[in-house]
């Protein structure tokens, strides 16, 4: 649901999306003052809670503290924090939302609510309640604060007040209908009320009284409404306006008329001219068609007449005198039902003065103006698409006078501002045309529309603002620069047209260089470009000829010469920007506009293969349906698709409006894109799902044919043209545009959806479509490498867009590929004769997949090309694809050898490896249980030894980046296993340092058997927590003095083989091992017993040999100790004196000092210093190693 507005005197736009209501001021250089209110629930759906249509929706704005129209200037309009009242009404359902202030900060209710309901007051509730409300005007209170009323009518010509004030609304009707009997006929319920009119609040007799107006089918009624004491409305005149009396404004029953409605109405700043929009409903009575005429009557307001008191209207006199006959806006329109009629709305007061909007219900904005003499219209339209047009008001002039430019206020592209010269220029005269668009009779109108073609197209709207709910602080045009219109310069234009056509008729360029540098005809890039429009205005030239008054052949004949003679021109426009050297001052200058002149030619050239390719199509179809075989012909899709696409300008665009939809489709040579948008947006509409599946791959067979030769043409004349297109950094080329890539991934997916449907059509069908849709893969990939290559160029992100492409790529090639084994299968039992023969079946699968193998190995579709070489077993091409595929990341080889690790197949792995040795290196940098292996096999057994250790030592997978997801942690039996392994390939390579490296693995070997020992004693061991997991040193220290005695010495252990360093800076964690030592025997007791005892020297000595400390130091500090890296003396010494020897005094303590801190040592310290030293002194054996199985 989406749906917006404009209020022209807050100059605030509205727009409701979802369930939010965005309110913004467009005057506004930055739209970062939009406010979004939350929609109740209860106004979104109707009564069977179904989501409710855009159109469903109508806004009033309230500024408070206003003083009327004399206010709206720009000035006073850009103070958007004013305070202002909002009311939503749903249309439908009738209820009401009111926001008192959306601006109060300080209040955070939601909005006061009135939903439609018995209780209200009606005379007619179940008719009221069939029928929406078809206008809403709001006014506020005088001296009331936040209160204000609101006036709405139904088609039946009822009226409701709507009294709001920040605690209630109240409803009630004021006016029945206009139709009698209470709107009972319902075929007549759109004769009532059309629209409802505030007459300017300086005009009113008194500030507490206003005047409003409410147009009917046959006049206009004015209303007033006191707004204190109580509100009263009471009716106080009625005029009719379409009556016998040509006098009173619109005569009826005069010849060729058979209905008339007023359709909208506007009143202007002053209260003075009313402006009806009229349409007429005539028949023309020499052909016998029906047409529509639209037509303005303005009438003038007697500001000075006195209505009765009473309320009889009849004794009422004319308020209103019409000015002058009725304004004919377009003399021969197209019949449309009422519901289109009465969508029409009517806006006054723009620039140019006199001019006009039309806004019709399907979203379109036409400006009409009298201007010398004749009515001439101008459409809104943008180079892009802007969706529709939901509103349009007016700028404020800074000069405080009632006109301004043209705004509107569009679906996809925001608040945009219309210039008045754009009108002046770019308006055409309304065509005259009837129905069946046979018999135009204005002679006028083909020399209007070739004196008018290079302007209509160059005139573009100014943009003011964007979408306000996502502005953000994204900067946007100051209002100042709406002025400042940036169309091109039409001198330039002229004396570029007139240089050309002088070097058509004599060959000369006249010093076209300088002459054209003067002009300024190099100041403006892209399409503003005065060469890029001479350029368009050649290939979109319209046929001088009435097409509607000739047969199909001699338009299918002119529109072949046209394009032919458009390419001979274009050509020659070429020539003369080569020969005046303005091509090479638009290469250096203005690449883009260049590449677009270029860009013509290609589209021109695509242009002129499509028509050739219809014209193929139609004898195909001419004599397929004089052959007896031929029952039922269906129109084909290629045609469907020129209609549509033809139509789709010609409704658009009013000078297109008197020709043929094929003669229209071709002569827009430069919009081209518009059949791709069709492709994208209305193939269901072409190939729809009720036909036979034959009928749709016929159908998918052409359009696909057709997009393929469009575009293949184009590229082949920008590869025969290559030399004269400028530098492509960061340019993007037509064929990259999204509207086009949608349009071909479009068809694409269709036609891949048909291939896949089982027995949908024979296998010949499907061999010609599975062509097809391997030119539309081509053609579609070719595009997002442009674009890729553009945004890389310009360094834009393209994080999003490289991933679409490679997931339709990856999608389109899987799809060709299956159905090339299909087709494969097809051929091979057609050839075989029923005899098994690998080599033909081999010969046929290189034949069909050859095509896609060059579209995969030029888009790396790494997927495709695996799958072929897997399907043949071919490791030649493998290679050879390996070789050739270099891209980013490793390239072909890298997903190769990821798909070969996936499958578990490492001997083919190394193998490749052989062969690609480098880039299998890289590959296998972070998956050291692998690279091992290949580093062995190239006899690199030293970088293999290091990387055996690496790989032994990882504490988890989660460290070495794992490329399958598979890899488990090592156990012990594992990690000395590699360990081992790395020993082997050290010694086997014999570096400088490579004792010290063994060294190093011995050391880890101890520590990991270390680690086996003293886990089995944790009570979380049976759990499988330390299983497999490696511990760092400091951990397994920590685990043994939690132990006890029987774990106390292995502390000691772990020391002796982590090396000098690892000691070194955990001096406080060996004093704790040498203290918790200690703790293990009771010292205090040992001597006393040896006291009391009387024990000799070998009683101690036997006794002391079975305590911790002596084997502790033993185990340390004996001659024969083994301890990796240093010894402990470095970092703790036995005994203090030892510290002063070395020097150390600062640096470290020894292990006395640190029993000295024990609380045994007083008592008995010497006894455990004897332990130490005789521990010192003894000689130490270390166990020698189990030998390990390999194999385990």
């Amino acid at each position: 649901m989406l749906v917006g507005g404009i209020d022209k005197e807050t100059s605030l736009a509205w727009m409701i999306c979802g369930n939010e209501l965005f309110v913004w001021s467009y005057l506004a250089a930055v739209a970062k003052d939009c406010l979004a209110l939350e929609i109740p629930s209860s106004l979104v759906g109707d009564k069977d809670g179904k989501p409710l249509s855009g159109n469903q929706w109508t806004v009033c704005i309230m500024r408070w503290h206003s003083s009327g129209p004399s206010t709206r200037n720009s000035g006073d309009m850009l103070h958007r924090r004013s305070s202002t009242g909002v009311i939503l009404c749903n249309r439908r359902t009738q209820a009401i939302a009111y926001w008192p202030d959306i601006y109060d900060e300080s209040s955070s209710k939601g909005p006061v609510i009135s939903l439609f309901g018995h209780s209200d007051t009606s005379a007619s509730d179940a008719i009221s309640g069939c029928y929406r409300f078809n206008s809403l005007i709001a006014a506020s209170v005088p001296g009331a604060a936040h209160e204000c009323i609101a006036i709405a009518s139904e088609p039946t010509g009822a009226l409701w007040l709507f009294q709001c004030s920040p605690l209630r609304i109240h409803r009630r009707e004021v006016h029945r209908d206009t139709l009698g009997d209470n709107g009972t006929d319902h075929s007549q319920k759109n004769n009532g009320g059309r629209s409802l009119v505030w007459l300017p609040s300086n005009e009113s007799s008194e500030a507490a009284e206003r005047k409003f107006f409410l147009l009917t089918s046959q006049g206009i009624q004015c209303w007033g409404i006191s707004l204190l004491h109580g509100i009263n409305v009471k009716i106080l005149g009625s005029q009719e306006i379409v009556g016998s009396d040509g006098e009173l404004g619109i005569k009826k029953d005069i010849a060729g008329q058979k209905n008339i409605w007023l359709l909208d109405m506007q009143i202007d700043e002053r209260g003075k001219e009313f402006n009806i929009l009229v349409a007429t409903f005539c028949k023309d009575r020499v052909s016998g068609s029906n047409y529509t005429q639209y037509s303005l009557l303005t009438m003038l307001y007697k500001s000075n007449q006195k209505f009765p008191s009473e309320n009889n209207v009849v004794k009422c006199e004319r308020f209103l005198e019409k000015k002058a006959p009725a304004q004919v806006i377009i003399p021969k329109a197209r019949v449309e039902d009422e519901e289109f009629l009465f969508s029409m709305r009517l806006k006054t007061g723009g620039k140019p003065s006199g001019s006009v909007i039309i806004l019709s219900g399907d979203g379109k904005a036409t400006v009409a103006i009298y201007w010398r003499g004749s009515t001439r219209l101008y459409q809104f339209d943008l180079p892009w698409d802007a969706g529709k047009v939901f509103d349009a008001s007016i700028i404020p002039s800074a000069e405080d006078r009632d006109e301004g430019a043209w705004v509107v206020l569009t679906e996809k592209a925001g608040i945009w501002a219309i210039p008045e010269k754009a009108v002046l220029v770019g308006g055409v005269e309304p065509p005259e045309r009837s129905l069946s668009r046979k018999g135009s009779c204005n002679e006028a109108v083909a020399e209007e529309k070739r004196r008018s073609q290079a302007f209509s197209t160059s005139i573009v709207p100014r943009r003011v603002s964007s979408e306000a709910w996502g502005a953000g602080d994204r900067q946007r045009p100051a209002l100042t620069g709406v002025a400042q219109q940036a169309v091109v310069d039409e001198e330039a234009e002229m004396l570029l047209n007139r240089l050309f056509h002088d070097f058509i008729l004599s060959g000369a360029v006249h010093e076209a260089l300088q002459k054209l540098r003067v002009a300024g005809a190099f100041e403006k890039e892209g399409e503003m470009n005065v060469f890029v429009r001479v350029s368009k205005s050649i290939v979109n030239t319209l046929s001088k000829h009435w097409t509607t008054t000739r047969e199909a052949e001699f338009l299918a004949s002119t529109i072949v010469s046209s394009l032919a003679e458009k390419r001979k021109k274009h050509e020659k426009f070429l020539q003369f920007l080569v020969l005046s050297k303005c091509h090479e001052e638009l290469s250096s200058k203005q690449r883009a506009a260049m590449l677009s002149v270029m860009e013509h030619g290609e589209k021109l050239s695509g242009m002129i293969h499509l028509r050739e390719l219809q014209n193929a199509l139609s004898q195909q179809s001419s004599s397929t349906r004089l052959s007896p075989q031929s029952k039922t012909p269906t129109a084909g899709a290629l045609w469907i698709l020129i209609q549509l696409v033809g139509e789709k300008a010609r409704r658009n665009t009013v000078l297109l409006m008197d020709r043929d939809n094929a003669e229209v489709f071709y002569s827009r040579v430069s919009d081209i894109e518009d059949l791709f948008y069709c492709l994208s947006h209305q193939l269901r509409y072409i190939i729809t799902g009720e036909e036979h599946p034959s009928v749709q791959m016929q159908r998918a067979l052409e359009l696909s044919n057709a997009c393929v030769t469009l575009v293949q043409a184009a590229l082949h004349y920008r590869a025969e043209y290559k030399d004269w297109y400028p530098s492509p950094e960061g340019l993007i080329t037509w064929n990259s545009q999204p509207v086009v890539r949608s349009g071909i991934w479009n068809l694409a997916s269709s036609v891949m959806e048909l291939l896949r449907e089982p027995g949908s059509a024979g296998m010949p069908m499907k061999s010609n479509l599975w062509s097809q849709l391997e030119g539309l893969t081509d053609i579609l990939l070719e595009g997002y490498i442009g674009l890729l290559t553009a945004k890389f160029e310009r360094g834009e992100d393209h994080g999003v867009l490289a991933q679409e492409y490679c997931e339709r790529r990856d999608e389109l090639l899987g799809s060709l590929y299956d159905l090339a084994k299909q087709i494969i299968e097809a051929k091979y039992q057609e050839s075989s004769e029923g005899n098994d023969n690998p080599d033909l079946k081999e010969s046929i699968f290189r034949e069909v997949t050859s095509p896609i193998l060059a579209t995969a190995k030029r888009h790396e579709g790494y997927q495709t090309l695996w799958q072929i070489c897997y399907d043949i077993s071919d490791t030649v091409l493998l290679r050879n694809l390996m070789h050739d595929s270099i891209g980013p990341h490793g390239g072909f080889s890298f997903y190769v050898f990821k798909q070969l690790i996936s499958s578990g197949h490492y001997s083919k792995l190394l193998r490749l490896g052989e062969e690609f040795q480098e880039e299998l290196a890289n590959f296998l940098k972070d998956r050291s249980d692998l690279l091992w292996l290949h580093e062995i096999c190239l006899n690199q057994f030293s970088t293999a030894s290091e990387t055996l250790h690496t790989c032994a030592l990882l504490s988890s997978p989660g460290e070495d980046a794992d490329l399958t997801s598979t890899r488990k942690s090592l156990s012990f039996v594992e990690r000395r296993r590699l360990l081992y392994l790395s020993k082997i390939a050290a010694t086997a390579g014999k570096d400088v340092d490579y004792e010290v490296k063994v060294a190093q693995i011995d050391a880890d070997i101890r520590i990991l058997n270390l680690q086996e020992e003293i886990v089995q004693h944790d009570p979380e061991y049976a759990q499988g927590k330390h299983a497999s997991k490696l511990l760092p040193p400091s951990e397994l220290i920590e685990m043994c003095m939690k132990r006890g005695r029987e774990l106390s010495l292995k502390a000691f252990e772990v020391f002796a083989w982590t090396g000098s360093s690892f000691r070194s800076s955990n001096k406080g964690l060996l004093e704790a091992c040498w203290t918790n030592a200690a703790d293990q025997d009771d010292w205090v007791k040992l001597s006393q017993a040896s006291v009391s005892e009387g024990w000799s020297d070998e009683v101690i000595q036997e006794s002391l040999q079975g305590t911790v400390l002596f084997n502790a130091s033993r185990l340390c500090y004996s001659s024969d100790a083994v301890v990796f890296d240093g010894t402990f003396e470095e970092v703790l010494p036995v005994r203090k004196e030892d510290v002063h020897a070395r020097g150390l005094e600062a640096k470290c303590f020894s292990v006395e000092e640190v029993l000295m801190q024990h609380d045994a040592f007083p008592d008995a310290g010497k006894l455990m210093m004897t332990a130490v030293v005789m521990g010192k002194e003894l000689s130490y054996a270390a166990p020698a190693d189990e030998p390990v199985d390999m194999d385990s």
